[in-house]
């Protein structure tokens, strides 16, 4: 049924968006996406949006969200302050306060508008950094939200939900995009396009991940 219907990804440009965006054209008949500019820390990361939406001849849409970058301050809408991971429990320092719970909301409002029932987003809750709103619970109750508030039955989908960055380039080579995701991708904290800086904590996640499937992947072939 999937096959014949109409969807809205949530996209960024980065490796997880990417690679539910190719796992969204192979799942539905017409693929959206939608790209949202809150000033974040690179404005790289919509060009990067723009082009590969391009690329795959995908309809892209960018929202205005700068009122996000007012309301809260991180290191990912803020050059004064620095990228670090949490400790003690704290969340890192590249968390955006509701973040997700915006981005999901204006997916929805778009859907609604074009006619798409269904909604996909990268989140993970594998490598999801501590952030409370990559978690698979927050989902499904945002997702009820949604259908209450519209009168729509929305579906968001998580492909990524339960893998960890290792499965997820398993993920983009079955999907035939593994060496797209890998050059075309801004994931880097730094605004680095590709493997990144290799410094940040994105890039980590992200090399270690590759170099973790790729040694995977060799064994098998041997």
């Amino acid at each position: 049924m999937m096959k014949n219907e109409k969807a809205v990804v949530v996209f960024s440009g980065g490796q997880d968006s990417t690679t539910c965006l190719f796992w969204a054209k192979e799942h539905f008949k017409e693929v959206e996406a939608v790209t949202f500019n809150y000033n974040q820390r690179h404005s790289l990361e919509i060009e990067c949006a723009t082009n590969i939406a391009r690329e795959l001849g995908v309809k892209h849409h960018i929202l205005d969200m700068s009122l996000l970058n007012q309301l809260a301050p991180s290191a990912l809408t803020r050059t004064d302050i620095a990228v670090s991971e949490g400790e003690n429990g704290d969340l890192p320092s590249t968390f955006v306060p509701g973040r997700n719970l915006i981005f999901l909301s204006f997916a929805g409002i778009l859907a609604h508008q074009i006619g798409a029932k269904h909604i996909i987003t990268g989140v993970c809750e594998t490598d999801f950094s501590g952030y409370p709103d990559c978690r698979d619970a927050f989902v499904k109750a945002l997702n009820v939200t949604l259908n209450l508030s519209m009168d729509k039955p929305f579906v968001i989908h998580t492909p990524l939900m339960w893998l960890d960055k290792a499965q997820t380039w398993g993920l983009a080579d079955e999907l035939g995009a593994l060496d797209f995701v890998r050059q075309k991708t801004l994931t880097c904290y730094n605004g680095v396009i590709a493997d990144g800086c290799g410094e940040c904590p994105a890039c980590k996640l992200r090399n270690q991940g590759l170099e973790k499937y790729l040694t995977t992947r060799e064994k098998v072939d041997k």
